[in-house]
């Protein structure tokens, strides 16, 4: 494994490191926040042993701030002597994967690291994106830019439906088959949802990304990369 240790006690770091490169890993080492989040960014480990208590940037943000800013999923193991619940809490919160209380056994820590590794990778989110629009799949979440958009769940699909063939268009008989399958409504209702869609995703930001072509169907496009058309 490459390990990444983030620990100011320079003891505490020095017997870890020792111990886990006496086992065949290889370990890189920061001593603050601020270089351990910086380590881990532009570097690929297979795990990070973070401390709680670190100059400049405490490994609470360290945590928050690789998970939510640098989207790096690499696992992390949190060492710290605070033992509450709330502290725990707390680390899982901001992304951690296991926490392991001061005092601790080398061995332990090792066995721990092996597990989180062997775990590979979080799993990323599914996600759809078409310019600004981002449709989460895992959590139903839609936000163009920095708002989020509420949709019922025929928006849901419709939204679906064109992003994933975005740029291209889908038909109308597609759209209807892909949100009532068998159970086709009448012929006013996709016309009704199609313009719901619109007046959540469109016309609060004054730019369109859902074109209509007329007797074929529609299509969602990044507004920034093509010129609309009607």
């Amino acid at each position: 494994m490459r390990v990444l240790i983030i620990e100011d006690n320079p003891d505490i770091a020095a017997n870890l490191g020792d111990y886990l490169e006496d086992h065949g890993h290889t370990v890189d080492f920061a001593g603050d926040g601020v270089t351990g989040l910086h380590l881990a960014v532009v570097n690929s480990f297979d795990a990070i042993v973070l401390d709680l208590a670190l100059p400049g940037m405490d490994g609470l943000e360290v945590c928050r701030k690789l998970r939510s800013e640098a989207g790096k999923d690499t696992p992390v193991l949190m060492l710290t002597a605070r033992d509450r619940l709330e502290d725990k809490l707390a680390g899982f919160d901001t992304g951690a994967d296991d926490y392991l209380v001061k005092p601790f056994e080398l061995q332990e820590v090792e066995a721990r690291l092996k597990v989180l590794s062997s775990r590979g990778r979080r799993r990323s989110p599914r996600e759809l994106k078409v310019g600004s629009l981002v449709y989460n799949l895992d959590t139903l979440n839609v936000k163009r830019g920095d708002t989020e958009i509420y949709l019922n769940p025929i928006g849901l699909k419709l939204l679906q439906s064109l992003m994933e063939a975005s740029p291209n268009v889908v038909s109308r008989a597609d759209l209807e088959l892909e949100v009532w399958g068998e159970e086709m409504p009448d012929s006013d209702s996709l016309r009704v949802h199609i313009h719901s869609l619109r007046s959540a995703i469109d016309k609060p930001f004054g730019s369109n990304m859902i074109q209509t072509r007329h007797g074929i169907g529609y299509r969602l496009v990044d507004p920034d990369a093509v010129s609309p058309q009607a």
